[in-house]
């Protein structure tokens, strides 16, 4: 018996292949809104990210203490465990969004021995623990950072609050401390590196007198400020890198690699008599009432 005519064939073809597509069509779109809600999912996951900052050569000094060069400061072991460190938490913690080692400042009362301001700073150590080991310009030095800019207080005028970020800091031997009749090692830093209205600033110590002699060099009234450049690119609160190579006679620094400041001047050439070492972090530069900043490290890598 047959079921179906010749006639009735195709017309049976085209319903199966009708209901084929349709069905296929269904399974495709419940595959897909399988697959994008998938996606939804995992975009709706946070990725934790950390600092690449090693801070085995490092001490912190914040905002935090008794008075006048009572700035409580945190050599390494201790400064390893930050994060859980109850008295740092509040000037030094990782933001894990950005994956960045976060440093704030605001005015306090706790300042060290020689400035007004305060500061949520990072100070390299060669030795851990240590401050009396650093280095000459003729021994040399590397510094790189990525940093950003957090959030910032404005001044009255209406201009933000500036930050010192990074330093070179000059420090003066026993022998030389004896010398001069010093109570403490403190020498000039020879160069400040400023985030100041969204652009990167850069100033150095000089002379006053070129032909000052070895002892008097030693002394912090032959230096005063030069006049400071800035670099041109403005860096606002995004991402930038600030490097900085030493060499006897000699200091490059530049920004993104692609802005750079030589210096190679006979004041820079008669630094060589001081040690150095590497400041990076929040160096707040005012005392206003209600003032605040926060500065971002991403990476630090030095070498001598």
């Amino acid at each position: 018996m047959k079921i179906f005519s010749k006639k009735s064939i195709p017309i049976f073809l085209l319903s199966f292949l009708i209901v084929s597509v349709n069905a296929q069509e269904s399974i495709s779109d419940t595959s897909d809104s399988k697959t994008k809600v998938g996606k939804k999912k995992r975009k709706g996951k946070k990725k934790i990210r950390l600092p690449e900052v090693d801070l085995s050569n490092w001490k912190v000094t914040i905002p935090e203490g008794q008075g006048k060069g009572g700035a409580i400061s945190v050599s390494p072991p201790e400064i390893l465990d930050y994060a859980s460190n109850e008295v740092l938490k509040p000037f030094m913690y990782n933001d894990s969004l950005s994956g960045a080692l976060v440093f704030h400042a605001y005015p306090t009362d706790a300042t060290t021995a020689n400035t007004k301001y305060s500061r949520s700073e990072l100070r390299e150590q060669m030795e851990p623990g240590n401050d009396k080991v650093n280095w000459t310009f003729a021994e040399g030095g590397y510094l790189k950072a990525k940093m950003a800019m957090g959030e910032v207080s404005r001044a009255a005028n209406g201009k933000y609050h500036k930050v010192i970020i990074a330093q070179i800091h000059g420090r003066l031997s026993n022998e030389q401390r004896e010398l001069i009749g010093q109570k403490d090692n403190n020498a000039p830093p020879i160069l400040k590196i400023y985030w100041q209205n969204g652009k990167i600033r850069v100033k150095t110590k000089v002379l006053k007198y070129a032909g000052v002699d070895q002892k008097g060099i030693l002394y912090k009234e032959a230096w005063t400020d030069d006049k400071g450049q800035n670099f041109e690119q403005e860096v606002g609160f995004r991402k930038f890198t600030i490097e900085v190579k030493v060499t006897d006679g000699k200091m490059v620094v530049s920004l993104n690699k692609n802005e750079f400041f030589v210096y190679d001047s006979a004041s820079i050439k008669r630094w060589g008599v001081f040690e150095n070492y590497f400041k990076v972090g929040n160096y707040f530069q005012t005392r206003d009432k209600g003032a605040y900043a926060s500065v971002k490290l991403f990476e630090l890598n030095v070498v001598h």
